[in-house]
């Protein structure tokens, strides 16, 4: 007599998910950034403001000569502005719409740690319904029984934030 087991099911677009995700912490959720995407983690610093930008750019940094623009996570997905003793800045990398790529600091409460997922950990967005907008989100992941959502970066820094932000610095 066999007993048969069900292995999840795996979809071709989860598995292109598969790999490693820094996570970091917003109000108490982790999400996911592609390590990939990351570039380097740095303590927060002064922020220099830019006129006329949406809320939740804070404005610009300078990075060893360079200048990077920074964002607030927590207000660009509509939670209160807060800084704590472990709030810091994950540099990303950011793809444009024409190829070009872009350095972004955003702020976030924490740092968690770098996971490695496989496709089995990693489930397709759920469906909220029409009105609301998922695509910044590329899936949700299973970690050690949490659920950690994982980000489509160059999404959530929406391109015309981008053109906006580099046409002001």
């Amino acid at each position: 007599m066999s007993i048969a087991t069900s292995a999840p099911i795996v979809s071709t677009a989860t598995v292109s998910l598969a790999g490693k995700y820094l996570t970091v912490v917003l109000d108490n959720e982790a999400y996911g950034i592609a390590v990939l995407k990351v570039r380097e983690i740095i303590r927060l610093q002064k922020i220099t403001p830019v006129p006329q930008m949406p809320s939740f750019v804070k404005g610009v940094i300078n990075l060893r000569g360079r200048v990077i623009p920074i964002i607030d996570l927590r207000v660009k997905f509509g939670l209160k502005a807060e800084f704590a003793e472990r709030t810091c800045t994950v540099v990303v990398q950011v793809k444009l719409a024409a190829e070009q790529t872009v350095q972004m600091g955003l702020i976030v409460d924490s740092v968690e740690e770098v996971v490695t997922l496989n496709a089995g950990e990693i489930e397709p967005t759920p469906d909220f319904g029409a009105r609301i907008d998922t695509t910044y989100l590329l899936g949700m992941a299973k970690v050690k029984g949490q659920v950690k959502t994982l980000l489509d970066i160059d999404r959530v820094v929406a391109p015309e934030t981008v053109q906006a932000i580099a046409a002001a610095v």
